[in-house]
């Protein structure tokens, strides 16, 4: 038998084994920190430092993370389904068009606890709407989801450069980006947490997106595991020949479960567009979409462990920005390498140690 489809109890497949990964990714990245003539042990403390040092620095990193958790989400719902999406980029650009009309619109005559549920309908609808084409395809003509997804991610950077630098641009302005929102169109932060703990958050621009990122994993996890169309969605995902003999219909779940995807990775515009920077700009998602892929990946496409991959990602952007300032010798473009290794081993490499672990666990119960 297949080591593969030998059940584990979950705390070692969603545990234990995501943690071995991740050891052996920081190992091997501590051995390149050392191969450059630093101290690995230096750098991760500089690291943790970073990233939990101080209120600011832990505001940084939930507000990293609340993207991560954003985009994790949309490509975990997504391959529930049996799908790959890979055009959560684009998704997420697309909803910040949403969210930044609504915006535009409403933030001169509504206070942001009006504006913002809307918006979020808006960044959502607009997600949603870039997921539709190729769900259709997918659905309808059979065209591959991740080629699909891919181009639209592209097509989505080009509507936007457009759009900003010919229609939203402030006259006079050569700046590619919107006018600054209001105090009705922007998002609170949420200092008054780190004040329970006696920290202040600084110039963190950690909001109130944070919450709605953890409602939004709440609603995944009732969507999938508590509800008739999370069944459709997972029967789907493991056996279409088997979904089929079950009567669910391909095409209607296909397109269901993109357009969540896509509302998902919409609503991660609200992070930076009315919680960050109050505007529209260009390359805002900065590549959170493609970061969704391995958080998922590594949270087990669970909402719980997406939240957890999430922060562990929101560590290594603001802790890696923070080594890079202290320790010139470690650049930027190492930080990426040892995001990579992360990905490398919590998603090409995920099930590395499965047969190990099911050899022991094995000998285990027969003992």
């Amino acid at each position: 038998m297949s080591t593969a489809s030998v059940p584990l109890p979950n705390w070692i497949n969603y545990g234990l084994i995501p943690l071995l990964n991740l050891i052996v990714a920081f190992l091997i990245s501590g051995f390149v920190v050392w191969l450059i003539g630093e101290s690995p042990l230096a750098a991760l403390s500089l690291l943790i430092e970073g990233a939990f040092g101080s209120g600011e620095g832990l505001g940084f990193t939930l507000y990293y993370a609340t993207s991560f958790i954003f985009t994790g989400l949309s490509v975990a719902v997504a391959i529930h389904a049996g799908l790959f999406n890979i055009g959560s980029e684009g998704q997420a650009y697309v909803g910040g068009l949403g969210c930044a009309l609504v915006a535009l619109a409403l933030d001169n005559y509504m206070p942001w606890y009006v504006t913002m549920p809307i918006a979020v309908i808006g960044a959502g609808i607009f997600g949603a709407a870039w997921a539709f084409i190729p769900a259709f395809l997918q659905a309808k003509r059979g065209s591959h989801i991740v080629i699909t997804t891919i181009m639209f991610n592209y097509i989505a950077a080009a509507l936007m450069v457009y759009l900003l630098v010919h229609v939203l641009i402030v006259p006079g302005k050569m700046a590619p980006e919107t006018r600054t929102f209001l105090e009705g169109g922007q998002l609170p932060k949420l200092g008054w947490i780190m004040s329970i703990f006696g920290a202040k958050l600084g110039a963190a621009p950690f909001n109130v997106s944070f919450i709605i990122a953890l409602f939004a994993a709440w609603f995944v996890w009732i969507l999938i595991w508590r509800t008739k169309l999370g069944f459709e969605m997972r029967t789907l995902g493991v056996s279409s020949t088997a979904a089929a003999y079950a009567g669910i219909p391909y095409a209607r779940i296909v397109i269901i479960a993109m357009l969540l995807s896509g509302a998902l990775a919409g609503m991660m515009a609200l992070n930076p567009v009315m919680g960050s920077s109050a505007r529209l700009q260009v390359e805002f998602v900065g590549g959170a979409g493609f970061v969704g892929i391995a958080v998922s990946l590594m949270g087990r496409n669970h909402p719980l462990g997406i939240i957890f991959a999430a922060i562990l990602f929101g560590i290594l952007y603001q802790g890696g920005d923070w080594i890079s300032f202290e320790m010139p010798n470690i650049t930027r473009e190492m930080i990426l390498v040892i995001q990579g290794l992360v990905i490398l081993f919590a998603g090409a490499l995920e099930y590395m140690f499965r047969p190990a672990m099911v050899h022991l666990y094995q000998q285990f119960v027969r003992a």
